[in-house]
């Protein structure tokens, strides 16, 4: 089993190459560069090289660094531990997504694509994991479906995350049709999500009555 700390070594290691590309391509930017598109995937919005580069290394940097410190202050922590090896390899999908939506805005530049439909097979991979991932996990206050009665219960919360686990797995597959699929590839990503959410919302609450509480 891989350790918490090789997991921190790898995602550091992805990141320092991320702030290498942008240290490689700072003289080769031009003064604006493309950081934001519509859900058409088209580039409506540009920033200054100096934030399109770095930006997002910045950023990555600071979400592995409360993703390793969110565990330590939940006061359910001993239940993180019972599913850390799939916690951390969250961390690890997470900065590689990361790291792949930096080198499309990158390479944005140079060549013309669909953001979205480029994106789509990381989001596709994104959300099989985190459906991994919620199947995996056990009540805490930070990571899952934190609605009032999946906290109240146990019981509640593993209904409701091996329901929404599989929905998140499904969501994923869907994702993955945005590539074959770009006019639709934004509603394909983000429309299931939103309806996966709604619902755990719904069935955890139906859950909790199920209980007699």
């Amino acid at each position: 089993m891989i350790s918490m700390r090789r997991s921190i070594i790898f995602s550091l290691f992805i990141i320092i190459i991320a702030f290498a590309i942008g240290a490689y391509f700072y003289p080769k930017m031009p003064d604006l560069m493309p950081m934001h598109w519509n859900a058409q995937g088209e580039i409506d919005a540009y920033w200054p090289k100096e934030f399109g580069l770095f930006f997002m290394p910045v950023l990555t940097l600071g979400l592995l660094g409360l993703f390793i410190g969110l565990p330590k202050i939940d006061p359910l922590r001993k239940n993180i531990e019972k599913f850390r090896y799939y916690y951390q390899g969250f961390m690890v999908v997470f900065v590689l997504f990361m790291f792949y939506l930096y080198v499309l805005s990158i390479s944005s530049v140079w060549f013309s694509f669909s953001i979205i439909q480029a994106l789509a097979p990381a989001f596709g991979l994104l959300f099989f994991y985190i459906g991994v991932l919620l199947e995996k996990s056990k009540r805490n206050w930070f990571i899952g479906f934190r609605t009032p009665w999946t906290l109240s219960s146990d019981k509640v919360w593993e209904a409701t995350h091996k329901r929404g686990g599989m929905l998140f797995k499904i969501c994923g597959i869907i994702a993955l049709a945005g590539v074959f699929f770009p006019d639709h590839a934004i509603w394909l990503v983000v429309a299931p999500v939103i309806i996966t959410a709604i619902y755990t919302f719904v069935f955890s609450y139906f859950e909790y009555k199920k209980t007699g509480k």
